[in-house]
């Protein structure tokens, strides 16, 4: 495939972290890129950072995904500009920490709204366009919190709970087509996620497992191109996910409840 007929990969919260480090990794590829964040400053500095490395073309839109129609905002653009997108890469999200009772509702919900609701809406909306394309990838970016409870992030785990579900029922109807979906489940990495999200006193202890967001990246797009179903990046991950498979949920909970403490 020619640089030229390469399909376009729609990036959300691309400015930074495992986003930013996608796009670059598929801009070594030589794929065109949709950057999608808030911050136009920093999506213009990546864009115009990987158009000069790599070559290829780059358009970014600055916008906030959790107000409303903000998807279909970014499905607009898409079609006005006729780009031909064969990826969709769901990695907008963030958490909130803290006593589910004494934290603001409009956090929560306005989290809710990001991790889960778009997800689902520019899936929706972008089927369409992404089976013009002869192989498309939808990658869903959950976490490791999506396979158990976690106290004082009690929201943000059932959202990737939601997410991991979601994407492995969406893979099934979409089977027959030429979309393949792929949930990929992180745990720590090293993108500033605990500090933003209020987890301050938990960034020195995540620091020891914490993964790099290049490392992570090259993970996922592997698995995305692999056309896997759900993949869980590193050794410590996964005895962890597994270990919450087969251990008592309620000492799990408590387990987390000690670490993710208030």
């Amino acid at each position: 495939m020619s640089e030229k007929t390469k399909p376009y990969a729609l990036i959300t919260g691309a400015s930074k972290g495992i986003g930013k480090s996608i796009a670059n990794e598929l801009a070594k590829q030589g794929y065109p890129l949709l950057l999608v964040a808030r911050s136009e400053e920093e999506l213009k500095a990546l864009a115009d950072a990987l158009q000069t490395k790599y070559g290829i073309n780059t358009a970014i839109l600055s916008i906030d995904l959790s107000t409303n129609d903000a998807s279909h905002k970014v499905t607009d653009w898409i079609k006005t500009n006729n780009y031909p997108v064969g990826f969709l890469i769901n990695n907008a999200g963030y958490g909130v920490w803290g006593d589910f009772s004494k934290s603001p509702l409009s956090d929560q919900l306005g989290m809710m709204q990001l991790n889960m609701n778009v997800v689902v809406e520019l899936s929706h909306l972008l089927v369409p366009i992404l089976s013009q394309q002869k192989q498309a990838y939808i990658l869903n970016i959950s976490s490791t919190a999506a396979y158990q409870a976690v106290p004082t992030l009690a929201v943000y785990s059932a959202t990737k709970a939601f997410v991991l579900s979601f994407t492995r029922a969406l893979r099934f109807e979409l089977a027959k087509t030429s979309i393949s979906v792929t949930c990929f489940s992180p745990g720590p990495v090293d993108t500033g996620f605990a500090s933003r999200a209020g987890l301050d006193a938990l960034s020195k202890m995540a620091q020891k497992f914490n993964m790099q967001p290049d490392e992570v990246a090259k993970m996922a797009v592997k698995a995305m191109f692999n056309k896997k179903s759900e993949v869980i990046p590193g050794f410590t991950n996964i005895i962890s996910v597994y270990a919450n498979r087969i251990l008592p949920k309620g000492f799990i909970e408590k387990m987390a409840a000690g670490i993710y403490k208030i």
